[in-house]
C-alpha cells in the first residue's frame, strides 16, 4: 500500500515539474510575442521593461511550483541528511533566484509593499 502512495507522488511530482517547466516556456513565448507587438507600437525601451515584467512572472510562478515538486520529492525519498540538505539547498537558490527576479522586475523587495513600485516593472518613468 506504501509502494501505491510512492508510485502516485513521484508521478505527481514530475507531472507538476512538467507542468512547471511549460508555464515558463508559455510566459517566454508570451512575453517574446508581447515584446515584439508592443516594440512596433511603443518603442523598445518601453517594451523591454514590459517583457522584463512578464517573463519574471512567469518565472516566479514556475519556481513557485517547483519548490512544491522537491517538497513532494522529498516526502517520497527516504529521509537522510542529504535529501534534507538537497532540499534545503534548492528551497534556499529558488527563493534567492525568486527575490532577485522580484527586484529587477519590480523594483523593490518582495516585502515592500507594491505601492512603492512602478507601473512599469519598476523602472523609472
Amino acid at each position: 500500500m506504501i509502494e501505491q502512495y510512492q508510485e502516485f507522488l513521484e508521478i505527481a511530482s514530475t507531472a507538476m515539474e512538467i507542468f512547471a517547466v511549460a508555464i515558463i516556456l508559455i510566459a517566454f513565448l508570451r512575453a517574446t510575442l508581447g515584446y515584439l507587438s508592443t516594440a512596433r507600437s511603443e518603442g523598445r525601451e518601453v517594451a523591454f521593461h514590459e517583457y522584463r515584467s512578464k517573463l519574471g512572472r512567469g518565472l516566479l510562478l514556475g519556481l513557485e511550483i517547483l519548490v512544491v515538486a522537491d517538497v513532494i520529492d522529498s516526502i517520497v525519498v527516504p529521509p537522510s541528511f542529504t535529501s534534507l540538505g538537497y532540499l534545503a539547498f534548492l528551497v534556499v537558490l529558488r527563493t534567492v533566484i525568486g527575490w532577485s527576479t522580484i527586484v529587477q522586475t519590480e523594483g523593490r523587495w518582495p516585502w515592500q509593499p507594491e505601492a512603492a513600485s512602478s507601473s512599469r516593472g519598476g523602472q523609472p518613468s
